[in-house]
């Protein structure tokens, strides 16, 4: 437990501001507000994280994500007065900050707006952006509450505006406890009335261990590309699906194009496409050439994608053999093939077309196909089975003229 006394806006006295910072725990943040009087005012507990997506001076575009706030500050927090209602403020990180504003009426209290604030001039957090400056996204919320209830959201909940994702999940908060005792009476969200778990839905995520994996639509085909110079030298095209299970829970996440960045490297012996996104700091796929044979192949797949629960999952495996083809062809399999990073990890590819050496004026070059891609698996056996009726018949044919040749050779003239 760390407590800071704060001086608050003239006529409103002292509080005492009590917080639990819970890395480890089920809540990452814990809020005890109070009063000059020694009561609580404000209760909240909660998690967070925030996407953010920057342009870079190359003109690519970069996401990071931030979840770490066990630094956090809370500086400007306070009950509220006659004028104004009461607020929370957190800083945390490298000049982010985030704040939420309630409001009251008669009988309800509202969370009127929350606003979160982060500095692009930090070169640790934004390396190379474009545009340096802070930047402050606000968003309405105007959900009402019984005055006499905590509101409670174990659910997801998301806000997106322009580059910036919000999301919330485990929230319990009263901003104005009555008679210092938090209420035990709930306001549910509308998402924990449908649920039938208490647990956080995680977008992407099937909602429960006990329910049968459905099957997702297939993912939309992207085009990526890295350059050596002014020169492309390693040209990709599929749809990704990344399959991923933790806890016997499986979540099926589709790659979506418009909203993933490409970079990557190229070398005379290895090439790397290195891929991401909001939710994913990099899917790296890294070819290799073998030794003493001309011809390339997938050798190693890492991953580390950011959970909306805070955790990020992180797996790397360089002992891989997919995707195997000459050197100066490209290779293509349209039908869905999965690479299986590991036990807890696979990635479902469609309608896959990847170049990684040898590229000439940025072109594909001969491609050489899957086998299950291949026409010849279907009629080549079916071609044997032609074939071998046909000699059949022709025996027959033969052994028949033959047999009556033999017979009249015998007759009496």
């Amino acid at each position: 437990m760390v407590c800071f006394r704060l001086s608050l806006v003239p006529g409103s006295g002292l509080v005492l501001l009590c917080l639990v910072l819970g890395a480890v725990s089920s809540y990452a943040l814990e809020l005890n507000l109070m009063n000059a009087e020694n009561a609580t005012c404000l209760y909240a507990k909660w998690q967070m994280n925030f996407t953010i997506r920057y342009e870079t001076t190359s003109k690519n575009y970069k996401t990071v994500t931030i979840s770490d706030f066990v630094n956090a500050t809370y500086n400007g927090s306070f009950c509220g007065d006659g004028q104004n209602g009461p607020r929370i403020e957190v800083q945390f990180g490298s000049g982010f900050s985030w704040t939420v504003n309630f409001t009251k009426q008669v009988s309800t209290y509202s969370i009127e707006n929350i606003s979160f604030s982060y500095d692009t001039r930090d070169n640790t957090t934004f390396p190379d952006a474009k545009e340096k400056g802070v930047f402050t996204v606000h968003e309405s919320v105007a959900l009402k509450i019984p005055l006499d209830d905590i509101f409670r959201c174990n659910s997801i909940l998301t806000l997106e505006r322009s580059d910036v994702g919000q999301h919330y999940w485990d929230v319990h908060v009263q901003a104005f406890v009555q008679n210092n005792t938090v209420s035990t009476k709930e306001f549910l969200c509308d998402k924990d009335k449908t649920s039938t778990t208490v647990a956080p839905i995680v977008p992407t995520t099937l909602p429960s261990p006990t329910t049968t994996p459905t099957p997702k639509e297939k993912p939309e085909v992207g085009s990526y590309s890295v350059k050596n110079g002014s020169n492309t030298c390693l040209l990709a095209r599929m749809g990704l699906q990344l399959n991923l299970t933790q806890d016997k829970v499986t979540s099926i996440i589709n790659i979506i194009p418009n909203t993933t960045n490409s970079t990557g490297s190229c070398h005379p012996q290895t090439a790397l496409l290195r891929l991401n996104s909001r939710n994913i700091k990099y899917l790296d796929f890294v070819f290799a050439v073998q030794k003493n044979e001309n011809r390339f192949y997938l050798k190693e797949v890492n991953v580390s994608m950011y959970l909306v629960n805070g955790s990020v999952f992180s797996f790397a495996n360089n002992n891989l053999s997919y995707w195997d083809a000459p050197l100066g062809s490209s290779y293509m399999c349209n039908k869905e093939q999965t690479v299986s990073v590991s036990e807890a990890f696979q990635i479902n590819t469609f309608d896959l077309w990847v170049q990684p050496f040898s590229v000439i004026q940025g072109n594909y070059s001969t491609a050489e196909e899957c086998s299950a891609d291949s026409d010849l698996n279907f009629l080549i056996p079916v071609a044997v089975g032609v074939a071998l009726g046909f000699l059949i018949i022709v025996v027959f044919i033969s052994y028949m003229i033959g047999r009556r040749k033999s017979r009249t050779g015998y007759q009496s003239v």
